[in-house]
C-alpha cells in the first residue's frame, strides 16, 4: 500500500521476538512534520508512553520506533532509561535529534527493553527504510494477531491518508489527549497545524478506537499517533480530515476486532432511544463486555435475555417494557417480551455470518451510540493462558 508522501517505513529482527520473526518497525519522516498522539488512560503506563507523550507536547516528530515482543511496562527507572536509549541509538543513526523519535512497545508486561538489542538492530533498521516499507512495519508490530492491518482514504487536492495497526487482544482502548495491545499510527501528506490535527485525531479516536472492544481489557500501552508531513502542498479543512482519520480508524478498528483473539464473529452494538448519546454509549459498552452476551454469540445464540440484562444494569434508566431488540432486520423482542421462536431461529442464522448488527431500542429518546463487539469462545482462553510461555 503506498504511503503518502514524505514518509519511509522499514523493518528488521532485532531478536526481542523468541521466534526471531521481524520485530522492530520505522516509520520516518522525511522533514519535521506535524504531531499528535493520544493514548491510554490506564493508571499503570508503559515507558513508551510517558516518553512519547512528552515528546508530543512539541507537535513536531521525524519519526515513530516500534518494537514486539515487550511491553516495557511496570518496569521502573530501568524501562525509562531503555526507551531512552533506545531511541537515541535509532536517532543517532537517523541524523535526528532523540527528542523528535516517538516509542511504541508491544508485548509482555514485566520485562525491560533490551535496549542493546535495538542499538545493535539501529543501522540495518534506518538501512531498510524505503516508500515501499509500509508491509514490513505492518508486520513487525503484530503480536497475536492474525494479520496486519492497514486502511487508507483519499484527500481534496491529492492528499491522503494512511492506518497502519495491530491488536487482537487486551483491546478495549481508553484513549484521550494528555490519556495483546493497541497500537495505530495515521500519517498523512496533507498539510495541517499542531492544534487542528490534535483535535481531529481525538475526535476520529473517540467513535472509532474507544467504540471498541475485545475483552474489556485497557492496555498499558495503547497508543494512537499521526504524523502529517504536508508534502502533497494540499491544504484541507479539519472536517474532510476528520472524515477522512474517522474512515481509516473506523476500518482498522473493526479490523481489530474481527482479529480478536479466538473470535469468529463481530457484532456492531446500535443502542437508541436513550436520553443522550453518553447513555447511549453507557449502555453499549456494558452490553459489549458481558461475557454471557459474547458468549452468546460465541454459540450463534439468540439469546436476548442477556442482552437486554446486561443493558439493564448499566446505571441508565430506562423502561424495559418499551425494549425493542433487532438482530439485523429481525426483531426478537417489541414491548420487553419476545416476538417468539421463529424469530429467533430467523436471528440465529444471522449470527452464525462473520459480521451482523444488533439493535436495541430502549425508549423514544435523541440518544444513540454503536460500539464494536466480538464474540468470545475457547480459543482465546487458550491463546492467553499460555500467552507468557
Amino acid at each position: 500500500m503506498r504511503p503518502p508522501l514524505g514518509f519511509r517505513f522499514g523493518a528488521v529482527s532485532a531478536h526481542i521476538r523468541k521466534d526471531g520473526r521481524i520485530d522492530l518497525a520505522l516509520a520516518v519522516s522525511d522533514d519535521d512534520a506535524v504531531a499528535a498522539g493520544v493514548f491510554t488512560r490506564n493508571l499503570v503506563r508503559a515507558a513508551p508512553v510517558v516518553v512519547a507523550e512528552e515528546r508530543l507536547r512539541s507537535g513536531v516528530a521525524r519519526a515513530v520506533l516500534v518494537n514486539a515482543g515487550c511491553a516495557n511496562a511496570c518496569t521502573g527507572d530501568a524501562g525509562l532509561r531503555a526507551t531512552l536509549a533506545s531511541t537515541e541509538s535509532v536517532a543517532q543513526a537517523l541524523g535526528v535529534a532523540s527528542e523528535s523519535v516517538l516509542p511504541a512497545s508491544t508485548g509482555v508486561i514485566g520485562a525491560v527493553l533490551p535496549s542493546e538489542k535495538i542499538a545493535s538492530a539501529a543501522e540495518a533498521l534506518v538501512g531498510s527504510l524505503s516508500v515501499d516499507g509500509v508491509d514490513g512495519f505492518s508486520r513487525a508490530i503484530l503480536t497475536t494477531d492474525r494479520g496486519p492491518k492497514l486502511a487508507r482514504a483519499e484527500l481534496p487536492g491529492g492528499a491522503s491518508v494512511l492506518g497502519v495497526a495491530k491488536g487482537a487482544g487486551m483491546i478495549h482502548p481508553d484513549l484521550g489527549p494528555p490519556q495483546a495491545t493497541m497500537l495505530a499510527f495515521l500519517f498523512t501528506d496533507a498539510q495541517v497545524d499542531p492544534k487542528a490535527l490534535a483535535g481531529v485525531l481525538d475526535r476520529a479516536c473517540q467513535v472509532t478506537f474507544n467504540a471498541a472492544s475485545v475483552d474489556g481489557d485497557t492496555s498499558t500501552n495503547d497508543s494512537v499517533i499521526a504524523l502529517a508531513s504536508g508534502k502533497s502542498g494540499a491544504s484541507v479543512s479539519e472536517a474532510e480530515l476528520e472524515a477522512a482519520f474517522t474512515r481509516v480508524a473506523g476500518e482498522l478498528a473493526r479490523a481489530m476486532v474481527a482479529d480478536g483473539e479466538g473470535a469468529n464473529h463481530v457484532c456492531e452494538l446500535v443502542i437508541e432511544g436513550l436520553g443522550s448519546d453518553a447513555d447511549a454509549r453507557t449502555v453499549a459498552r456494558t452490553v459489549a463486555t458481558s461475557l454471557l452476551v459474547k458468549t452468546a454469540l460465541f454459540g450463534k445464540d439468540a439469546n436476548w435475555g442477556r442482552l437486554l440484562a446486561a443493558a439493564g444494569r448499566a446505571g441508565v434508566k430506562f423502561d424495559p417494557n418499551v425494549a425493542e431488540i433487532s438482530v439485523g432486520p429481525v426483531a426478537i423482542v417489541r414491548g420487553g417480551v419476545a416476538v417468539g421462536g421463529e424469530a429467533e431461529r430467523e436471528a440465529a442464522k444471522i449470527l452464525a455470518g462473520a459480521s451482523y448488527t444488533i439493535t436495541l431500542r430502549l425508549g423514544s429518546g435523541p440518544g444513540r451510540a454503536r460500539y464494536l463487539t466480538s464474540d468470545l469462545g475457547h480459543s482465546y482462553v487458550d491463546v492467553n493462558a499460555g500467552y507468557r510461555s
